[in-house]
């Protein structure tokens, strides 16, 4: 019995060692991840910068979306968030606030600050006229380069949506690394899954990826927006994605990109770096942005630039540049129909898309493959297979 306790007692003394030992490893894990973790919540917060475009009007979006409140400023999918503060939502803990920049119209400037109070107010550029994407780029990338010379830059547009949060950060964060250590220019293909003729193509020569990072490669080509039988096509190969607008560089890589691809557009704004960020920069910008060419960034650098890279990404994309577009991403009942509403009745009706979220009852018979939406006492029921019409009939 002695040797028996005696054996029980060292067994204790050893069952407490090793305890006190994997505690030990267990703590300095947890310390070894926070402190991971803090260093790459630092490095993020300090040096990228995400750029959100919102200036566009959406009108293929009539009669919810109007020149007075583009669908960017509008709560599409009925969740108490417009699409802009959905896309603001998914860069959280990749840009901090201060980090933050939209670009917009100046009539939009109240509604900017008001859906996104986080962000300052200086963050909130004014284009007085509409002069395309490059332009916009432009004017922010020298902006931003001003207050960080080092900065890492995201641009993407506001009316987007995802349905994958996690993987789309993941894919921005990695992307963004990317762009860190190189001077390279990174866009995001969508994998295409129908032969989409609203959008435009990124084809990918996939044969080789970087060394850097596995899932990034070298652009062969942008693509128009294709007809029909082109699209089938493309989606037969496996290298052509869609293009999504959203672009990653750093602000010397985009800035010296326009010095030479661009001069006259550089020029414009390398005269203003001085007044950036002061009292006058609004008056002078509001005075030299009319002056600049009316062009995409995609005709603009894109097409031209060498390091040009694609990082094909699947994360439940979609523009919503269209009625069509929302009916597939969002969810639908049995018969195909998507209601984005509080009081909405459907009775032997199919594949509708309708949205109507200003508390009126709705009841709707009879009806098949139909786009009914009502904003601000303005009724839309059209066919679906008619809704380029759309604006025809707004201006009618």
């Amino acid at each position: 019995m002695i040797a028996f306790a005696i054996n029980m007692q060292s067994y204790k003394k050893r069952l407490v060692f090793y305890f006190d030992i994997g505690y030990f490893y267990i703590n300095f894990a947890i310390f070894n991840i926070i402190i991971g973790k803090t260093i790459i919540y630092f490095m993020a917060r300090t040096n990228n910068h995400l750029v959100i475009m919102a200036g566009g009007v959406g009108s293929r979006f009539w009669p919810m979306s109007t020149e007075q409140k583009p669908k960017q400023f509008i709560d599409v999918l009925g969740v108490g968030r417009s699409l802009m503060q959905l896309t603001y939502d998914r860069f959280e803990g990749i840009c901090s606030p201060e980090n933050v920049w939209v670009v917009t119209n100046s009539r939009y400037a109240d509604i900017v600050h008001e859906q996104l109070p986080e962000i300052p107010v200086s963050n909130i550029l004014l284009e007085p006229c509409r002069r395309n994407t490059a332009p916009c780029i432009a004017y922010v990338s020298w902006r931003i380069k001003k207050n960080d010379p080092k900065a890492n830059i995201v641009v993407t547009p506001s009316d987007h949506i995802v349905t994958n949060p996690q993987e789309f950060r993941r894919v921005i964060t990695q992307c963004l690394k990317f762009t860190g250590e190189t001077d390279a220019i990174v866009t995001l293909g969508m994998k295409a899954n129908r032969p989409e003729t609203g959008y435009g193509y990124i084809q990918a020569d996939l044969t080789t990826s970087s060394p850097r990072n596995k899932e990034i490669f070298r652009v062969d080509r942008f693509r128009e927006k294709p007809d029909l039988e082109t699209a089938k096509k493309y989606i037969q190969e496996n290298n052509y994605f869609w293009n999504a607008g959203i672009f990653m560089w750093n602000v010397e890589t985009i800035v010296n990109a326009f010095r030479v691809y661009q001069p006259a557009l550089s020029k414009i704004f390398e005269g203003m770096l001085d007044i950036m960020g002061t009292d006058q920069e609004q008056a002078v910008i509001n005075e030299k942005y009319p002056e600049c060419e009316n062009i995409s960034v995609d005709y603009a650098i894109m097409e031209k630039a060498e390091e040009i890279f694609v990082c094909p990404a699947d994360f439940g994309w979609s523009d919503l540049g269209t009625w069509g577009s929302l009916l597939l991403q969002t969810p639908r009942d049995l018969y195909g129909n998507s209601c984005i509403g509080e009081n909405i009745k459907m009775v032997e009706s199919h594949n509708c898309i309708v949205h109507t979220v200003e508390e009126k009852k709705v009841v709707i018979q009879g009806l098949d493959g139909y786009i009914v939406a009502e904003q601000d006492g303005t009724l839309l029921i059209c066919k679906l297979s008619e809704e380029q019409r759309i604006k025809q009939f707004q201006n009618d």
